[in-house]
């Protein structure tokens, strides 16, 4: 989907043009939002006003509110949805409570920040989004306000069924029995992980990662018995499932390999793949796969499944941010988010400095979109940005790419890896790469990894050199990465 941009010039700081496409004033908005915060650090022009780092006079202010006034007027009517925005007040709920009578918003929950300052509020849908962030930037308190984004996983369009994803032969791994081709597949045997393993006895344990995602099975026989607590901030309820999305049982003594969606063949009945051959459930399994890649590489290492995405592979950042202040304060070690925004997102790239500051590994996907571009929270500072290369250690085509933000790849291309009910799947995509730093990065910080979390980044690097610098350090190498910590 192409993106319209909006962009602010300045000249000693004023205001002196707009460019763009006004029928798109609405959703992009966003990326105007009246947020003040300084620049996002790739370099990329972002579209929050900057104005040498300080908050603009009141003669600058109303310069620009002028101006977003006259583009409200041009805009189209007012979509039927409610505005939803993510403010962070610094008078906290007391003083929200105090101003939505007076603006006609309402606050829906707060988003677990430490300091209690962040919250989800909605106005009516009959108010411009616009108006609704100049009301609130006006007001007392108010420190900044976004437009609660929807945030999408990563697609990328699946190759042909690899042979290995039908090697059924029975395996015991880690208390487990998996298929035979999931422990021997091409990705594995690259990045050395069962070498790792048996040579510094690391496996993860005493480390729990938050998949930020789908959801995970909790029947998985792989996976039941390394699940922590997890949370459904799509339902505000307890567990984190992805079942819950779609009704039906799997009949997998018919079960053949088949195209369940656009980035992943499972090994699944026909009449299941009739179900899920639907938009509505276009991204279901996701999270289950991701988990299983994490569980391949780091097969001791726990997983808090949190799910902020629907099964069509859509959330809000609102439930993102509350899933990863969730994850830091319930221990996770390791954020794994394969996923990306659409824009630069202030209070992500707070979360992700809060979970950092706390001895959080942050690790992201680059983005299927085969581009040199930077997407969010890949691009954020401290974020371990992923990129996709093949079997062969070649850059993937469907990868993002440029160093930075990437800082390192790992293969992504017909992963074979765990599906709900108990079957298994071939996904594509940086999706499926991102998985595998961050079961290393587990296997780093874990019992014998002899690794702080500050030398997780610079042990990553050490991987193995492949043709294209904009990869960053190359391809993963779960060897060399917790060799450096020895």
């Amino acid at each position: 989907m192409s993106r319209s941009e909006i962009t602010l010039g300045t000249k000693t700081g004023y205001p002196v043009s707009l460019t763009g496409v006004i029928s798109a004033m609405r959703t992009m908005i966003l990326e105007f939002a009246i947020t003040y915060q300084e620049a996002p650090p790739t370099g990329e022009l972002k579209m929050n006003a900057i104005v040498d780092g300080r908050r603009l006079g009141s003669k600058r202010r109303v310069i620009v509110i002028g101006l977003l006034l006259a583009l409200i007027s041009l805009s189209a009517t007012p979509a039927h949805a409610q505005a939803r925005l993510v403010v962070r007040d610094s008078l906290g709920l007391s003083g929200l409570n105090l101003l939505c009578p007076l603006l006609g918003c309402q606050v829906v929950r707060g988003l677990g920040d430490p300091q209690g300052q962040l919250f989800l509020i909605t106005f009516p849908s009959i108010l411009n989004p616009v108006t609704a962030l100049l009301k609130l930037n006006l007001q007392l308190g108010i420190v900044d306000a976004e437009i609660d984004q929807i945030v999408n996983t990563q697609a990328a369009y699946a190759g042909p069924a690899p042979s290995y994803l039908t090697d059924e032969k029975p395996t015991s791994y880690y208390g487990t029995t998996v298929w035979h081709g999931y422990v021997a597949q091409p990705a594995n045997q690259l990045i050395r992980t069962s070498t790792t393993q048996s040579t510094y006895h690391v496996t993860g344990s005493g480390v729990t990662v938050a998949v930020i995602d789908t959801g995970v099975d909790p029947t998985n026989p792989v996976l039941q018995n390394l699940l922590v607590s997890g949370y459904d901030f799509t339902r505000n309820t307890n567990g984190g499932s992805e079942k819950s999305d779609v009704s039906t049982s799997p009949d997998l003594s018919q079960a053949q390999t088949a195209q369940v969606n656009q980035r992943t063949v499972a090994v699944l009945d026909q009449r299941t793949v009739a179900v899920l051959d639907s938009s509505q459930y276009s991204a279901f399994g996701h999270g289950t796969m991701t988990a299983g890649i994490v569980h391949l590489v780091a097969p001791q290492a726990k997983i808090m499944p949190l799910k902020s995405f629907n099964a069509a592979g859509t959330g809000y950042d609102s439930d993102i941010l509350r899933a990863i202040y969730y994850a830091v304060k319930n221990g996770a070690k390791v954020l794994n988010m394969s996923f990306d925004y659409p824009s630069y997102s202030p209070e992500l790239a707070n979360a992700i400095k809060y979970a950092n500051s706390n001895g959080v590994i942050s690790v992201a996907s680059a983005g299927n979109d085969g581009k040199q571009v930077a997407v969010y929270p890949g691009a954020l500072p401290s974020v371990i940005d992923v990129a996709s290369t093949s079997n062969s250690d070649i850059q993937s085509v469907f990868t993002n790419y440029g160093a930075p933000p990437v800082w390192i790849a790992a293969p992504g291309e017909g992963v074979v890896t765990t599906y709900p009910w108990g079957t298994y799947a071939a996904g594509w995509g940086t999706s499926f790469s991102t998985p595998f730093v961050s079961g290393t990065a587990a296997l780093m910080l874990g019992t014998n990894g002899n690794c702080t979390s500050y030398k997780v980044a610079p042990g990553l690097a050490h991987a193995v050199s492949i043709s294209d610098p904009q990869l960053g350090y190359g391809r993963l190498d779960t060897y060399q990465a917790v060799q450096s910590c020895h």
